[in-house]
C-alpha cells in the first residue's frame, strides 16, 4: 500500500509514523496504517493501538507534519524468581515482539545476575529456550542439609534380658518369653557402638551453605559390670565374665549366674546378686532372692521368690507361694498364690484363687485357649487382662480391676508433695530477692540469693516435667480393656478405675472397655455394643 507522504521509520527499536500534509491523499484510517506496518516488516512488533488511531486522525486533519510513536520492537525477556528460603529458583520467559528470541546464554546470564549459582538444571534451561514463552519454570533447586545420625547401639545377641521395656502406642509392653537363662563367656561380643555422623552440608540456590546438625555422640555407659571394650576396637563391647547378658541404656551388663538343682532345706534360702537358675523345684517355705532373673525348671510349692528382673517358672505356682518380680512373671499354671509383676503376668493354663497384680497386663490361657481360665481371687492390671474364660459358677466371686497402677499412683502422690515443697522454696526465695532489691543489700547477699532462686526454679521445672510424663502414662489407662476369648462363666466384680460393675449374667466372647461417653461397655466380635454402666 502506497500512502502519499506517509512513511514508517525505526530508531533504536522505536517505530514512528511520519506524515506530511497532502490535499491529494485520500482519508487515512487505522486499518490502512496496520497494513502499512505489516508491509514495512513491523508486523511482529508491539503496536500502540490508541496511538495508531490518533495518528490516522492527525494525518487527515493536521496542516503541519505529523510524527507519532505507534509501535515498538522488543526482545524476549527473562525474569528470575527466587523462593524466600532460597531453596528454589524459577524463570519466567516473555516472548519477543519483533526482537531477539531468548538464548541459553541469556537465561544463564539472568541467573548469574540474580545470584543463582547452585543446583541449576541445565535440561530445564534448554527446555525453556525451546519453548520460548513459559510461565514459572523451575530451573534451580537447593539441597537441604542432612542431619547427622546419632550414635546407635546394636546388640549382637539373639536374646538379652531387658531391664527397661518400652510401651507401644496403646500403652502395652511387648512380651517375649525366654526359656533358660542365656549365658555368655569372656570375649563374646555383646554390643557394637555405631559412631555418629557429622551430616551433609546443604546449599541454597545462591550458594549459601546450610550447616547440618551433627549426630549426638554417646559413649557406652560408664559402668557396665561384667563387660569390657574389645582391646582392638573401642566400639565393640565384649563379655568380661561368665553370666547372663542384660540390656541397659547404652550397653549390656553381664550378671553372674547361680545354678542349683533344687531349693529345699538342704540347700537353704538363696540370696544372690545376679541371676538364679533352679533346675528343679522350690519347696515349701524356701526363699529365693536375686537382683537379676530367676528361672525355675519345676514348680514353686509354697516358696517365696523375689527378683529384680523377670521370673520364669516352667511348672506351676501353688500352695500360697509368693512371687514378686520387678519385670515379668510367667508360669504354666497358678493356684492359691500371690503374684506381683512390674510389667506382665503370663500364665499358660489357668489361674485359680490367686491374687494377681501387674503394672501393665495379665495374660491367662494364651497357650491353651480352650482350657485357659481365671477363676476366683483377684486380678489387677493397668492396661490389659486377657483370658479365654473368666469366673466359674462353682467358685466364689472373681474380682477384676483395670486402669489401676499402684506404682504410678504412689509416684504421683510423692511427686505432689515434692512439688509443693519445691514451689514453696521457690516462692520464698523470690520474695527474698524482691525484698533485698527494694530495701537494699548491705551484706551483699542479693546475687547469691538470685542464684539460689534460679536453681530452685530449675528444680521445680524438672519436677513439673516429671509430673507431665507421669500424667501421660496414667492417661493411657483410658485404653484399658478386658478381653474374653470364650466369655464370663460366673460371678465377676469388674472395675475400671472408679467405675464398678457386678456381672451376674453370662457374656460370650468380647471386650469390656470404657467409652468416654457411654461409660463401661461390652463389645462382641460383630461390633455390637452393650452399655454395662453409664458414667
Amino acid at each position: 500500500m502506497d500512502l502519499t507522504d506517509i512513511s514508517i521509520t525505526e530508531t533504536d527499536g522505536q517505530i514512528f509514523l511520519r506524515c506530511l500534509p497532502s490535499r491529494a491523499r485520500a482519508p487515512v484510517d487505522a486499518a490502512m496504517l496496520h497494513t502499512l506496518l505489516e508491509q514495512a516488516g513491523f508486523g511482529q512488533c508491539v503496536w500502540f493501538e490508541d496511538a495508531i488511531v490518533a495518528a490516522a486522525a492527525s494525518c487527515n486533519t493536521q496542516q503541519t507534519p505529523v510524527v507519532a510513536h505507534i509501535a515498538q520492537r522488543s526482545d524476549a525477556c527473562v525474569q528470575v524468581q527466587i523462593a524466600a528460603d532460597e531453596m528454589a529458583a524459577q524463570v519466567h520467559l516473555t516472548a519477543p515482539h519483533g526482537g531477539k528470541a531468548v538464548t541459553l546464554e541469556d537465561i544463564q546470564q539472568a541467573l548469574q545476575e540474580a545470584g543463582v549459582v547452585f543446583g541449576i538444571d541445565e535440561a530445564a534451561l534448554i527446555h525453556a529456550c525451546d519453548f520460548g514463552q513459559t510461565q514459572d519454570v523451575a530451573v534451580a533447586c537447593g539441597v537441604a542439609p542432612q542431619d547427622g545420625r546419632d550414635t546407635a547401639f546394636e546388640t549382637l545377641l539373639a536374646q538379652t534380658a531387658n531391664r527397661a521395656p518400652q510401651l507401644d502406642e496403646n500403652g502395652l509392653i511387648d512380651y517375649r518369653e525366654h526359656g533358660a537363662i542365656v549365658v555368655v563367656h569372656p570375649g563374646e561380643p555383646l554390643m557394637r557402638r555405631i559412631p555418629p555422623t557429622p551430616g551433609v552440608t546443604g546449599h541454597t540456590v545462591r550458594g549459601r551453605e546450610l550447616v547440618p546438625r551433627a549426630g549426638i555422640d554417646a559413649p557406652f555407659a560408664a559402668t557396665l559390670s561384667g563387660a569390657r571394650l574389645a582391646p582392638d576396637d573401642p566400639n565393640l563391647l565384649q563379655a568380661a565374665a561368665v553370666g547372663q547378658p542384660v540390656l541397659v541404656n547404652h550397653g549390656v551388663m553381664v550378671e553372674p549366674v547361680l545354678r542349683v538343682a533344687e531349693v529345699n532345706i538342704a540347700t537353704g534360702n538363696i540370696h544372690f546378686d545376679g541371676a538364679v537358675q533352679v533346675e528343679g523345684e522350690v519347696t515349701h517355705g524356701m526363699r529365693v532372692q536375686a537382683s537379676g532373673d530367676i528361672v525355675v525348671g519345676g514348680t514353686v510349692d509354697g516358696g517365696l521368690l523375689e527378683a529384680g528382673g523377670d521370673i520364669r517358672i516352667a511348672g506351676g505356682i501353688i500352695a500360697n507361694s509368693k512371687v514378686h518380680a520387678q519385670g515379668a512373671v510367667s508360669a504354666r499354671f497358678a493356684e492359691g498364690s500371690t503374684i506381683r509383676a512390674g510389667t506382665i503376668i503370663s500364665v499358660d493354663d489357668m489361674a485359680l484363687s490367686c491374687d494377681l497384680e501387674s503394672l501393665n497386663q495379665i495374660l491367662v490361657g494364651d497357650k491353651v485357649p480352650k482350657r485357659g481360665r481365671l477363676v476366683g481371687g483377684s486380678a489387677t492390671a493397668m492396661m490389659l487382662i486377657r483370658v479365654p474364660l473368666l469366673g466359674s459358677n462353682k467358685s466364689g466371686t472373681t474380682r477384676i480391676r483395670l486402669a489401676v497402677n499402684t506404682r504410678l499412683d504412689a509416684q504421683m502422690k510423692e511427686l505432689a508433695v515434692r512439688l509443693a515443697q519445691e514451689k514453696t522454696t521457690e516462692e520464698n526465695l523470690q520474695k527474698l530477692v524482691k525484698h533485698l532489691e527494694a530495701t537494699g543489700d548491705p551484706k551483699g547477699m542479693l546475687e547469691r540469693v538470685k542464684a539460689s532462686w534460679r536453681q530452685a526454679v530449675q528444680v521445680w521445672s524438672r519436677s513439673l516435667a516429671e509430673q507431665r510424663a507421669l500424667e501421660e502414662q496414667m492417661a493411657l489407662a483410658a485404653k484399658a480393656r478386658l478381653e474374653l476369648g470364650l466369655g464370663v462363666g460366673g460371678a465377676v466384680d469388674l472395675s475400671f478405675g472408679s467405675q464398678h460393675a457386678r456381672l451376674r449374667t453370662e457374656f460370650d466372647q468380647g471386650v469390656f472397655s470404657m467409652d468416654p461417653v457411654a461409660g463401661m461397655v461390652f463389645t462382641n466380635p460383630a461390633g455390637k455394643v452393650v452399655v454395662i454402666m453409664k458414667p
